[in-house]
């Protein structure tokens, strides 16, 4: 899908953005198609009384503005980055103009749009039925196995942001890791996880209905 985009519209703008950059915001009105080409997001909402909740990671090639910018003039989320990121911008004019006029792009947008979303519900449903434990070690492998493919990688999340993500307090989710770590599951060195027992993570999060 991103290659389409390039071929159809040569013309973009990459951001090159640190850690910590939060390049959408909640409210603001939305006049760019942005995607993840490299590097690591989080997508994130704040209520009415300021509680912040994570409601997805996101990994290159994801459309991170896709949500909102054909049926919303402004954000509902925020995005920002986790790790040094490229983010690539297209004019939304542009964007408009070719599901207007190509079927086939209009097609796999619609396509994108839904897969995107029955995702993050899917996720979102399945955080919400586990016990604090399959929670955590769910966060674990999912960075184990969907962002970096190794068994030793430095968490790109704080232990407020796995709290904002699973609903726990930030008590429970360093008192959990820290059973973890006590149990013989992982290795702990300040951000830096090693996951010694994938088997017993896996298992913890399969039984943790």
């Amino acid at each position: 899908m991103s290659n389409e985009l390039d071929g159809f519209c040569g013309a973009r703008t990459e951001l090159l953005l640190s850690k910590g950059v939060t390049f959408i915001r909640q409210g603001d009105e939305i006049k760019s198609f942005k995607y993840l080409k490299e590097g690591l997001i989080k997508l994130h909402k704040t209520d009415d009384t300021g509680k912040t909740q994570i409601i997805s990671f996101g990994k290159p090639m994801d459309f991170v503005s896709i949500h909102n910018i054909f049926a919303e003039k402004t954000y509902s989320y925020s995005v920002t980055t986790l790790e040094k990121s490229i983010i690539c911008v297209f004019d939304l004019s542009i964007i408009n103009n070719l599901v207007k006029t190509n079927g086939d792009f209009a097609n796999r947008i619609i396509q994108t749009t839904t897969r995107t979303a029955n995702k993050i519900i899917s996720d979102s449903l399945d955080l919400l039925g586990r016990s604090m434990y399959g929670k955590i070690a769910r966060v674990i492998l999912f960075f184990q196995e969907e962002i970096y493919f190794t068994y030793g990688f430095d968490l790109p999340v704080s232990r407020k942001e796995i709290a904002q993500y699973t609903g726990l307090s930030i008590e429970t989710v360093i008192r959990v890791i820290s059973e973890f770590r006590k149990d013989g599951l992982i290795k702990v060195y300040g951000k830096r996880i090693e996951i010694i027992d994938k088997k017993g993570l896996q298992a913890i999060y399969e039984h943790s209905k």
